[in-house]
């Protein structure tokens, strides 16, 4: 039999069915919130992976169409590789669950979430993460949880926690924040210019529902929670590191990695290993975990001298953000580019420009959008990190990097009805030396300006990061951290904004969770920096968008018709449309409700398409005149097409005012001729006279 726990979450069921499925799962959790099902699983290996330096935790978020009662597309018909939308919501489960895994722990783990039905008022995501974290607080495998999750929205100035479908519309935020017992441990956002006090309180308002949260998974641990088993520690010999210290003292580790040149530093590093390589030859057990070694020395040394010395391994304050430098225009024919650079860290975008028929679209499990016109997409070669390897697409890295930076930039794109184009971002990392995510949000921004299109404010994105020590009290917060505070820190805390507040957050840290004076400080320390980059650096390259788009860039004239008269334009089977676009060489788009989006590069043709379109929608009336083309001769006259699939027909007696004896002495197929309405005949056909043009 299995066992049952409930509780309402606001105002809807989440149920926990325990030992239901997946018994041989080190811990399962089927969850139902309001009619959305995931299982959520954690399995662990037995033995640790050999030959690693690394947790190896996997995070996996499977979504199956049959979720919303759909087959997938395609002729495989069966789901293919993970969404977008799948991957980001792996990277936001994985994030606030890693930190609480023993840091000496390499045993493999993965955490399985599979969305088995979707209530579109329930989000699966969320069901997903507080699934993740049960099944592996009740499991015997070492973490220190549970972990919950809340999502806020805002609406009219009041937050709504886990928000409906509806509300999400209507929503100017998309929070989502993890807590552990004491402490915020995750926060992704994405938000329409929220104040930054306005977040710091809606961030905290769902750690107060999070504790509600974790009160309840503490009664599922208390009834069906594992022992914890045992595991085979790989952390590195105490006696090791009293031996490496006596052959390479701290200050010598001190200058390896005081430098700003990151090349320098490898270097200095590489000839340290080699050293200690060197020296402990004859010890095989020491040498199997001397990378391993070698990276803890430095991490110690580097917290040491921030947290105690409050010295930056380039030298710079603790407040004080790397060289800055940003530019236009350096890629001739794209629609427009913009390279910034802050440091080491090089990023240049370029924007494309197209009709709306080319948005994305979107075959998720969201039915709210199906179709995207703004995306975002970040590159990171190798060779911006001095590395060498081959390319194999897009990893979760770079997926969840151009996410970010898309959804950094969204809150201020102009509407369809303000610029009805579709706009493709694309970073490219050119260097890599600490956040090229908010890199990129400021070179794109200038991107999108530089192209003509009518933002309505610049965005600006810098990180934040943190060495904390024995107590809550004991931090240092850095403004812009480059890569070695990164890697040896405990906190990549981005915030990406304009002057208004805030559109988009991305918080990764490495231990148990940030006090509140932590976020707060955090906050203030990039809002600081972004308004310095936004005033002192972007403003200066491009103060505002470009009045039209550039040379390269294909134009849009927009129009509004009957959407009565679509079906006239379209014709049948496309037949009218397609004559138009073929005669013109333009591309054109119609919605449901009447609006025509011509998109061309002369605007000749654009004017000829936009002309044929008001001639197909216009009711005839006598006395309008056309220019049309004589597609058929009889005996009792000729029919003239005046735009694609309209057509009406000259009697032999309006040809000329002169009597002729046959239609082919005045006219011949393919003429161009201009001809006056008559009005309608007796069977409904349009008729026109030449003779009756005036002069």
């Amino acid at each position: 039999m299995f066992k049952k726990f409930e509780m309402e979450l606001a105002g809807r069921t989440l149920r926990v069915d325990i030992d239901r499925v997946g018994k041989q799962a080190n811990g399962a959790a089927l969850m139902h919130y309001g009619e959305t099902t995931v299982l959520s699983t954690a399995t662990a290996s037995e033995k640790p992976r050999e030959g690693i330096d690394f947790f190896p935790l996997s995070v996996e978020y499977n979504e199956r169409q049959y979720s919303v009662g759909r087959i997938p597309g395609g002729f495989n018909k069966r789901e293919g590789k993970a969404s977008e939308n799948a991957v980001l919501t792996c990277r936001v489960i994985d994030r606030p669950m890693r930190p609480l895994f023993p840091k000496d722990y390499r045993n493999d783990v993965t955490l399985e979430n599979l969305v088995m039905s979707v209530d579109q008022d329930c989000s699966p995501e969320l069901t997903a993460m507080l699934g993740a974290a049960i099944a592996t607080a009740i499991s015997d495998i070492p973490f220190d949880g549970p972990t919950a999750t809340t999502q806020v929205g805002l609406i009219d100035g009041e937050f709504c926690f886990n928000p409906t479908a509806d509300q999400k519309a209507a929503s100017e935020m998309e929070l989502t924040v993890a807590s552990t017992r004491d402490k915020v441990i995750m926060i992704e956002a994405g938000a329409k210019e929220v104040p930054e006090d306005k977040m710091i309180e809606a961030i905290f308002a769902a750690h107060e529902m999070n504790q509600k949260v974790i009160a309840f998974i503490d009664t599922i641990v208390a009834e069906c929670g594992k022992p914890k088993h045992s595991y085979t520690s790989c952390a590195v010999p105490e006696e090791f590191f009293a031996a490496i210290k006596e052959i390479v003292p701290p200050a010598d580790m001190e200058v390896a990695v005081f430098t700003d040149e990151k090349q320098v530093r490898e270097e200095n590093i590489r000839v340290i290993k080699d050293k200690l390589a060197e020296s402990f030859a004859d010890k095989e057990e020491w040498l199997a975990v001397l990378d391993e070694a070698v990276y803890q020395y430095q991490k110690k040394t580097v917290r040491k001298m921030i947290l105690k010395d409050h010295k930056r391994p380039d030298g710079r304050a603790i407040d004080e953000i790397r060289p800055l430098a940003a530019e236009t225009d350096i890629i001739p024919r794209v629609h427009g580019s913009a390279m910034f650079t802050r440091g080491q860290t090089q990023i240049c975008t370029i924007t494309t420009l197209a009709p709306l028929s080319e948005a994305q679209r979107i075959d998720g499990l969201d039915d709210a959008e199906t179709s995207k016109r703004y995306m975002h997409h970040y590159n990171f070669p190798s060779y911006s990190v001095g590395e060498t390897r081959p390319s194999r697409g897009p990893g979760r890295r770079e997926i969840g990097h151009g996410a970010l930076a898309e959804r950094a930039l969204i809150p201020v794109l102009p509407s369809e009805e303000e610029f009805p184009y579709a706009m493709r971002t694309v970073s490219e990392t050119f260097e890599s030396n600490g956040s090229t995510s908010q890199a990129s949000i400021c070179a794109s921004s200038m991107s999108l300006m530089a192209a003509g299109v009518p933002i309505k404010a610049a965005v600006a994105g810098i990180s934040a990061g943190l060495v904390t020590g024995d107590t809550d009290d004991d931090y240092l917060v850095l403004t812009d951290i480059q890569g070695l505070e990164d890697f040896f820190g405990d906190m990549d805390f981005k915030v990406a904004g304009t002057h208004k507040g805030i559109t988009a957050i991305q918080m990764d840290i490495k231990i148990h969770g940030l006090t509140r004076p932590i976020i707060e400080e955090a906050i203030a320390s990039t809002k600081k920096a972004r308004t310095f980059i936004l005033d002192e650096v972007m403003s200066k390259c491009i103060a505002e968008p470009r009045s039209e788009v550039g040379k390269y860039a294909p134009k849009i004239v927009q129009m509004k018709i009957d959407p009565a008269k679509i079906g006239d334009v379209v014709g049948q089977r496309g037949k009218t449309i397609n004559a138009i676009i073929e005669q013109t060489g333009v591309k054109i788009d119609i919605t449901d409700d009447g609006r025509v989006s011509i998109c061309g590069v002369e605007k000749e043709a654009m004017d000829e398409a936009q002309k044929i379109i008001a001639i197909i929608v216009t009711d005839f009336e006598a006395g309008q005149v056309f220019e049309g083309k004589v597609i058929s001769i009889k005996d009792f006259g000729a029919f003239i097409e005046f735009a694609p699939g309209k057509e009406g027909m000259v009697h032999i007696s309006k040809i000329s005012k002169d009597r002729i004896n046959k239609v082919e002495d005045v006219l011949s197929i393919g003429q161009m001729v201009k001809v006056v309405c008559l009005g309608k005949d007796k069977m409904g056909r349009i008729s026109f006279s030449m003779k009756d043009v005036a002069k």
